[in-house]
């Protein structure tokens, strides 16, 4: 993620900002160009047209006005702004919210909120990978993508985070740190945040969309295993006795060891941190001697190719991923990159990039049309359970 520019006072603003600190001017996030913004608000109370839609805002450089998403204008929940031409109401991170907790809940509202924002970061990166995802049609589009945030009701059901053929599940519980934290503790993960569990099952649905089905998914499982074996089977395996002794010099993580959905879900997850770190670290001219290398770290390039994902793990995220856990030491904290990178999860790493982008330079422009999203935990036209992903 890179620090941008207020077009008004040219102060520093950042991805979550919706007012510039420095001149006060409102701050919206523009898909299309992947960059920020300053606008002039109307001056009106009713900022909403007759079709439902967020009136337009006035750019503050002069240039083409646009609308804000209807979420911030509502809600007060979101930055991003709609793209020239654009006829929905949700800006594009938005509107793959399938279905909202109820809002009336206390403390539901800032859980959606905190979900939102971290989804938006998530998406700008997708965004970048040429893999921006829409939202689903209907329920058997194998294509779309969609999120339904619930929250657990009395005598219903447990909430499970998991994803089902494009529809991601998340129980909003996972928003509350003191929960998230628990969680991590009884399950023993090194690292349990909200951005990675999203992450996580939209890693899942790419490989969905894009390697199940397809020539890829046969160079996919040499690599990491026949993902037809038994799902529930071995998750309930994985539980019951835990990862195999050896699983750091195959995995990523214990869980990826479960079974071969896992394996690539937790990879592809891994692969996206680091992606966005690597950028970050470039965007703030962060330059580090690992133990191995000397390698300044270098903003990504929008017109460039991509690095291959071993030299920029071993040359670029390494040195300072080593920093970030020496200073979280120093600070009395534990640490923050809490992984091994031995090599078969390297190419593993490699393949998931290699696939990835096979899929985003075989994906046409599409234009679809949205659905709102609905609140109150009300479910699709037909209920979707989670599987692949569950906890």
């Amino acid at each position: 993620m890179t620090p941008f520019h207020c077009t008004h006072c040219h102060s520093t603003v950042f991805f979550e900002n919706d007012l510039c600190g420095h001149c006060g001017h409102a701050q919206g996030f523009v898909p299309g160009g992947l960059t920020m913004r300053a606008f002039l608000p109307p001056a009106t109370a009713d900022q909403t047209g007759p079709d439902g839609t967020a009136a337009s805002w006035a750019a503050a450089d002069e240039g083409t006005p646009l609308r804000p998403c209807l979420n911030r204008v509502n809600h007060g929940v979101c930055n991003w702004m709609l793209d020239d031409g654009d006829p929905q109401a949700l800006c594009r991170s938005c509107r793959l919210t399938r279905v909202l907790p109820n809002l009336a809940v206390p403390g539901n509202h800032d859980r959606w909120q905190r979900i939102e924002q971290a989804k938006r970061r998530l998406v700008y990166t997708l965004l970048g990978l040429g893999l921006a995802p829409e939202p689903k049609q209907h329920a058997g589009d194998r294509v779309g993508l969609d999120f339904l945030l619930l929250e657990q009701l009395p005598g219903a059901e447990p909430v499970k985070t998991g994803h089902d053929d494009g529809t991601i599940t998340l129980n909003v519980a996972e928003a509350d740190d003191a929960v998230r934290e628990a969680l991590r503790v009884k399950l023993g993960e090194p690292m349990r945040t909200l951005l990675g569990h999203l992450r996580h099952e939209v890693a899942h649905y790419l490989q969905y969309r894009w390697v199940d089905g397809t020539p890829a998914a046969d160079t996919c499982r040499a690599l990491f295993g026949d993902e037809r074996t038994d799902y529930a089977a071995a998750l309930a395996r994985h539980y019951a006795q835990g990862a195999p002794a050896d699983w750091p010099q195959h995995h990523i993580s214990a869980y990826a060891s479960a079974h071969p959905w896992e394996d690539w879900a937790e990879t592809c997850a891994h692969c996206l941190l680091v992606v966005d770190a690597v950028q970050t670290a470039g965007a703030w001219g962060l330059t580090l001697t690992g133990p191995a290398t000397t390698t300044a770290v270098a903003a990504a390039d929008a017109g460039a190719a991509a690095p291959a994902l071993r030299d920029l793990v071993l040359q670029q995220w390494l040195p300072v991923a080593q920093f970030l856990n020496a200073m979280n030491r120093s600070l009395g904290y534990r640490d923050s990159y809490p992984f091994l990178l031995p090599p078969l999860v390297l190419d593993k790493m490699a393949l998931v990039q290699q696939l990835l982008q096979q899929g985003a330079a075989s994906t046409p422009a599409q234009a679809t049309q949205a659905a709102p999203a609905v609140a109150d935990n009300a479910p699709m036209a037909e209920p979707v359970p989670a599987t692949a992903g569950a906890l």
